[in-house]
């Protein structure tokens, strides 16, 4: 099966925007409020010196972690609300920088609603679902979801997005569980999905001290959500943000994989576009499989 090599570009939108990066940072907007962030793939020069910002995160000397956020004006400590789509979401600054939700996704969940068009009540799942936000793009369209996170805190904050979204009482299945247990056991009970998405840590920890290694773990985890899937599925899509992988390298993991069943796998990077010259800003690296 041969693997394409794909540029997914996340574009702005009402509630969020890329709007200069530069010098290893990036200014972005979220709602009313401007938060700058460390960018380590910023190489190149910003387009503009007007950096204002409600906010900014300053890393800590670690590179995998760390930091403090310094705020030139409030923001409401429980966050504010933001919408993409039909799907609203609460958005807050977080002390590992992240502002509750991750931006450039938003192509991806364009793309899974396209897949499961036509599909009649669909099954899909979201392993590390973290807040929730793919969760509902594909539940708002009528999909059966269950999400998986191995945080508490993170699931709470996935139904209180799905309350904003008047989604409370959408057929999902809310779980605390380690993503890679969870699976193995659905491989044993032997369900089926017509898509998953995974978006695993680069290092993590389960809700009782299971330890994920994601260079180890990851084509465990890829195998038995193979076994999820069949000739009639539509997806699996794979975001990963270990940046010393390669997109090729788990291309060709998926291809392999998915060798036995008709459709078509592909890799390569998100990214999203900058508002102030139009340049794309690399984020992560993915591969998917879809039929």
């Amino acid at each position: 099966m041969k693997t394409d090599l794909v540029t997914l570009v996340g574009e702005p939108w009402a509630d969020y925007g890329l709007i200069d990066s530069g010098h290893g940072r990036k200014l972005e907007r979220y709602g009313r409020f401007r938060f700058i962030r460390p960018e380590p793939q910023a190489l190149w020069a910003p387009a503009s010196d007007d950096w204002r910002a409600t906010g900014e995160f300053l890393p800590g000397a670690d590179e995998d972690g760390g930091g403090r956020w310094e705020f030139a004006e409030p923001t409401p400590r429980e966050g504010w609300t933001l919408r993409w789509d039909d799907v609203s979401f609460t958005a807050q600054t977080t002390p590992f920088r992240h502002l509750g939700f991750f931006p450039d996704m938003a192509p991806v969940w364009s793309w899974m609603r396209e897949r499961l068009d036509g599909a009649d009540a669909p099954e899909c799942l979201n392993l590390f679902g973290y807040t929730g936000v793919g969760t509902l793009a594909l539940a708002s369209k009528g999909a059966k979801m269950v999400h998986v996170d191995a945080s508490k805190k993170s699931v709470e904050a996935a139904r209180a997005n799905a309350a904003l979204s008047d989604l409370a009482d959408a057929p999902v299945r809310w779980l605390i569980d380690d993503a890679s247990k969870f699976i193995a056991r659905e491989v044993r009970r032997g369900r089926r999905y017509d898509g998953i998405l995974l978006d695993p840590p680069k290092y993590g920890r389960g809700p009782t001290g299971e330890v994920w290694r994601l260079e180890e773990d990851l084509p465990r985890l890829i195998a038995d959500c193979r076994a999820l899937l069949d000739e009639n599925s539509r997806y699996l899509f794979l975001t990963v943000y270990a940046v010393r992988m390669s997109a090729l390298a788990i291309g060709e993991m998926l291809a392999q994989a998915f060798a036995d069943l008709p459709g078509t796998v592909e890799a390569g990077e998100l990214g999203v576009r900058e508002e102030a010259r139009g340049l794309v800003l690399p984020t992560a690296i993915w591969a998917r499989w879809s039929r």
